[in-house]
């Protein structure tokens, strides 16, 4: 088992496991399943009169051995709890600060001054702590574009539908057609800004397993790369969901190889079964087995010292 998780540079993000900050039981035991990552919380989950007690179980808890990577999902910028959640935490063990309900670049500026700050004063290095916005409201949607350029610290957008829809006045459905062009948004902002690409909402109805997974199968269509978990039953599908499935590393492998024959052809462009094949096609088969690698990789680090 690992003392801490895996560096967020070289990371996984397919799931992120929430985690109640102020539930030892739970968040020990979320730290030692499957997911990339474990969110512990100490926004929503955690009421208002237990927060600032929930602050030291989460500190304990990211100095303990675990399989996941650990970030804190801190009060957003606009309450009163947000400077100290932040200032309590970082340290030793932590892998990353979830900050919700960013709406402005400025607000995202903020944040990661202030976590440098406190990484210099405590002797931490510098940079190591990811930073992974929520953009949850209709005026964060509408800055998407400014918040992803900002050039912060933060590598990857997260998207947060529940208060997306409260803020906007709108239903959630079932099958999300209300939430297609937040989505996109947030997938197009940061592929124009060169980041990674986003990490979906939660799904919040667990009984509706059907329905989690079209979700999963829905955002990584428009360009996700994972999805957020409520509960430990969905970390399968997300995993399966976000990772190449066997026909697909199959198929990419078969590209390659035909595509690196035509190219010593002299040729650029190929059929294979049925299917034309160029330069696009053939890197997008290259990021599939690189994916599939990468998580490979992952696995093997899992349960070492």
């Amino acid at each position: 088992m690992r003392q801490f998780g895996p560096s967020v540079m070289t990371a996984v993000h397919r799931s992120y496991l929430f985690a109640p900050g102020n539930h030892a039981r739970r968040v020990e035991k979320a730290l030692s399943l499957g997911a990339d990552a474990v969110i512990l919380d100490l926004e929503d989950a955690v009421a208002i009169s237990e927060k600032a007690a929930a602050r030291p179980l989460v500190v304990a808890a990211l100095r303990r051995p675990r399989l996941a990577r650990a970030y804190v999902r801190v009060n957003a910028p606009a309450t009163s709890f947000c400077h100290a959640d932040i200032a309590a935490v970082i340290g030793p063990g932590l892998d990353g600060i979830m900050i919700p309900k960013i709406e402005t670049p400025a607000e995202l500026f903020a944040i990661d001054w202030l976590i440098g700050q406190i990484e210099r004063e405590r002797g931490l290095p510098l940079g190591a702590i990811d930073l992974l916005p929520i953009i949850e409201t209709g005026k964060g949607v509408a800055n998407v574009g400014a918040i992803a350029a900002t050039g912060t610290r933060a590598r990857r957008l997260s998207f947060g539908a529940g208060d997306f829809t409260l803020d906007m006045g709108i239903a959630w459905t079932r099958d999300e057609a209300e939430l297609a062009h937040a989505r996109a948004s947030i997938a197009l902002a940061s592929r124009a800004a060169g980041l990674e690409p986003p990490l979906d909402s939660v799904w919040a109805d667990l009984e509706d397993a059907a329905g989690f997974r079209a979700s999963c199968v829905r955002v990584k269509a428009m360009g996700y790369q994972g999805k957020m978990c409520i509960h430990p039953d969905q970390i399968g599908a997300v995993n399966e969901v976000f990772a190449p499935s066997p026909a697909e590393t199959a198929w990419s492998e078969r590209v390659i190889a035909a595509f690196k024959t035509a190219e010593r052809q002299g040729l650029a462009s190929i059929q294979l079964d049925g299917q034309f094949i160029d330069y696009p096609i053939m890197q997008h088969a290259e990021r599939m087995l690189a994916a599939r690698d990468r998580i490979t990789s992952a696995g093997k680090g899992r349960g070492s010292t």
